[in-house]
């Protein structure tokens, strides 16, 4: 990677309730650029509801891969997805799209320093499962 970069992925990660989609929403200039979820899939485009179904998480999973594809192969400059990426082959995909399309790629996670409530209403039985095989990479592999 150069010190310029004109296209990049951006991968924001964190529990649910940290506000990573807030945080999208910021840094994509209010739709400016794309953001594309897991949530995207189970939030009923029309009234806004969100119907989580555990039964269809993997094409949740799959349709935001291919809607970030769409967005890597019409060059846009910048992208942003917006999962909980808890565990590393989560992200994998999207490192491998970032090598396809030659885009640089950033993940950034993001805390729940604010006390934010998920919306998803996840119990925090579940939240502390998560939280517990978070994955961070703080080094390169050597």
């Amino acid at each position: 990677m150069t010190d310029t970069i004109t296209h990049a992925l951006i991968l924001l990660r964190g529990l649910p309730g940290s506000g990573k989609s807030t945080l999208a929403k910021l840094l994509s200039e209010n739709g400016k650029y794309p953001i594309h979820s897991i949530d995207e899939y189970f939030t009923d485009k029309k009234t806004g509801e969100y119907r989580f179904d555990f039964q269809k998480n993997h094409l949740a999973y799959k349709n935001c891969e291919e809607k970030t594809e769409e967005s890597l192969a019409k060059r846009i400059q910048r992208i942003f997805i917006d999962n909980t990426f808890t565990i590393e082959w989560e992200l994998e995909p999207y490192f491998k799209l970032a090598q396809k399309y030659t885009y640089a790629i950033f993940v950034i996670t993001v805390e729940n320093r604010h006390n934010g409530l998920n919306i998803h209403e996840i119990p925090r039985e579940n939240l502390e499962k998560m939280a517990a095989k978070y994955q961070v990479k703080l080094l390169p592999e050597t």
